[in-house]
């Protein structure tokens, strides 16, 4: 059905190393290859096989775990894109919250990654570690504004004195690093 690779890490591997839950749920305890280094693993590569077909309604969802803490949502792939290279964004250890594919009693003490037959529909973003560069790229930008206009401001009570023109400077100034500096815009990314 599918396989992962784990770039630097591991050969192909496929379904059978994952432990079926159920018909469309599948973990891999990442002690397997890794043991509590599971958060050196930055990305993996998930494919669907050749002879497999998934429904175009359907997706695999991949999902994180880390030893106490939920699964989270990591990205998808479809029949129309079988493929997918993902950042692992593993979430907080101990931060206990409801388990998926998992029974509530249980406290996992291994990392594991999940993977699960879903409705498209019902996936917000394929792509979750796409959309995380992009909110940090946004915070990076807001963050050098601030500092920008934090040395030319006063304060008059609790408010900030900026001068009115301060936008104009900042985004002047940083055009002129970016047309500079290719590797300057390659710093606000992730």
């Amino acid at each position: 059905m599918f396989g992962v690779v784990f770039p630097n890490r591991s050969f192909p591997i496929d379904i059978s190393t994952f432990s079926q839950i159920d018909t469309f749920h599948w973990v891999l305890d990442m002690n397997t290859f890794v043991g509590e280094a599971y958060d050196e693993i930055k990305e993996m590569c998930i494919f669907l096989l050749n002879n497999f077909t998934l429904p175009p309604e359907k997706a695999l969802a991949i999902y994180l775990q880390s030893p106490g803490s939920p699964f989270v949502f990591c990205g998808a792939i479809t029949i129309a894109r079988p493929s997918a290279v993902l950042s692992l964004n593993w979430p907080q250890p101990g931060s206990a919250g409801p388990q998926l594919l998992t029974s509530p009693n249980s406290i996992p003490l291994s990392a594991k990654i999940g993977v699960s037959v879903e409705d498209l529909a019902t996936l917000a973003s394929l792509d979750v570690s796409a959309q995380k560069k992009i909110e940090h790229l946004a915070l990076k930008v807001g963050e050098n504004l601030f500092n920008f206009m934090q040395s030319f401001c006063g304060v008059d009570g609790n408010k900030l004195v900026v001068p009115m023109d301060i936008l104009d400077r900042w985004f002047k100034k940083f055009q002129e690093k970016a047309t500079r500096d290719p590797e300057y815009l390659k710093g606000f990314v992730l």
